[in-house]
């Protein structure tokens, strides 16, 4: 059977796992720095190893258009032969149809006919269609840790040219005698069907898998605590950041930031449903070259710059140590960023500030502590959720790392607690790790 081809974006993708010549399909990993999606019981990472719905969509339906050319051009002649002046030609499932608008428009103006929609395909019905059709063309791995993509449908003759990670996706072009031929990312092959679902199969799967985005489009985006205008604020979120959608409603979303769940607008944000993709051999050697580098340049940086740095005061006006007070020959720079940053425990949250002593907000405190021992980072929770390489999950981290939440990012300092600029009543805080769902877990030394 042949279903439509669809095309992914390309991103780069990041997992710390070596490629095998072995004849085994599916495979566990002990990697334990890893960007793809981790394994059953932890969120899923987000970063730039996705593709959003909208991208996919966009493209299923013009290469779909391409391959439908000729059935379509067969049913336009039969509405032209059997339509006739005044007659009502009823389009039902506009989405799933060969027949696009404008040739019905055509056959409109050529006859006389009346073109409608019956009322049950309401834009929401339309919409739910459009996707679970969509997510009919995905092939979803379901395995412990990846299945190879091969060149060839054959264990001892296709060579690997890929890997599909445990519930990342593909686009299904054929089936070849138990393999599904497949598209995803840079890379194209055959996986062993068995370790996949495609189909209707793939439907609920994919919304489970997938991530519903809610991407901020305006300077600050107010977060309340109701679907309505009049609802109190609950907190602020500044552009470009993005949340995680709990639920959508007419005309709002349900989102999770750090003071609970609230409300926002469908007016001041963009939704997208992202999914992790394929790897190929070339891009995961030239992510791990990258990642190689971005850590030898954070450590070289942090040693020199913790070598001159200079202890200050706090806003109570009590002194604080320097970030290279903390970095010894026996501890890690990731032990000396907590420790740093723990000494700031009781100073203020400021939305959109980035001092240690005179306030921050989350990702202003991130990005100042970092900024000590020489490191740059993004002033976004979103933009720190793709920095340095992803960790398998909160159980694999270790003090130094950043922990990334909807709307949210910390540090972790160890024995599963994090600190971090919490909310305007906290302040800056010692909080545990899992007392919110987490979406990364990132490395930078």
């Amino acid at each position: 059977m042949n279903k439509p081809f669809l095309q992914f974006a390309a991103f780069t993708m990041t997992a710390a796992v070596t490629f095998s010549s072995l004849g085994i399909e599916a495979h566990a990993s002990s990697n334990k720095v890893t960007s793809v999606l981790p394994q059953a019981g932890i969120t899923y990472a987000l970063g730039s190893n996705q593709v959003s719905l909208s991208n996919l969509q966009e493209t299923v339906e013009t290469e779909k258009a391409e391959a439908d050319s000729s059935s379509s051009t067969s049913a336009v002649s039969s509405l032209f032969e059997t339509v006739e002046k005044g007659d009502t030609v009823t389009n039902v499932t506009p989405m799933a149809s060969t027949i696009t608008e404008s040739i019905l428009s055509d056959i409109q103006s050529a006859t006389g006919a009346i073109i409608k929609n019956t009322e049950e395909n309401n834009e929401q019905a339309t919409e739910d269609t459009s996707e679970d059709e969509l997510f009919k063309t995905l092939v979803i791995a379901k395995v412990h840790d990846y299945v190879n993509v091969r060149a060839l449908p054959d264990e001892n003759e296709g060579e690997i040219v890929g890997k599909l990670y445990d519930k990342s996706v593909g686009t299904f072009i054929e089936e070849d005698n138990g393999w599904y031929k497949i598209k995803s990312g840079a890379v194209e092959g055959y996986v062993k069907a068995e370790y996949c679902v495609t189909g209707d199969d793939a439907v609920d799967l994919a919304k489970q898998v997938g991530t519903r985005i809610a991407t901020v489009t305006t300077t600050t985006l107010k977060v309340r605590g109701g679907p309505s205008l009049d609802a109190e604020v609950l907190g602020l979120v500044p552009i470009e950041d993005q949340l995680v959608v709990e639920e959508e409603l007419d005309g709002w979303v349900k989102v999770s930031i750090e003071e609970g769940d609230g409300f926002v607008s469908l007016d001041y944000i963009t939704l997208s449903t992202e999914f992790v993709k394929a790897e190929s051999k070339a891009e995961e050697e030239a992510r791990l070259a990258k990642e190689k580098a971005a850590r030898e340049a954070a450590t070289k940086a942090a040693k020199s710059n913790t070598s001159k740095s200079s202890s200050g005061s706090k806003s109570d006006g009590s002194s604080y140590n320097s970030a290279g007070s903390y970095t010894t020959a026996t501890s890690s720079i990731g032990s000396a960023v907590a420790q740093f940053a723990l000494q700031f425990v009781g100073n203020p949250y400021v939305y959109g500030g980035t001092s240690l002593t005179n306030g921050a907000d989350c990702s202003g405190f991130v990005m100042s502590v970092y900024k000590n021992f020489g490191v740059s980072l993004p002033h976004s929770s979103g933009g720190d959720r793709s920095v340095g390489a992803a960790v398998d999950g909160i159980s694999n981290a270790q003090p130094g790392d950043i922990v990334c939440y909807s709307g949210h990012v910390a540090i972790y300092i160890g024995n599963g607690q994090i600190v971090h600029a919490s909310t305007a009543k906290t302040g800056i805080k010692v909080s545990n790790a899992d007392y919110r769902k987490i979406l990364a877990v990132r490395r930078i030394f």
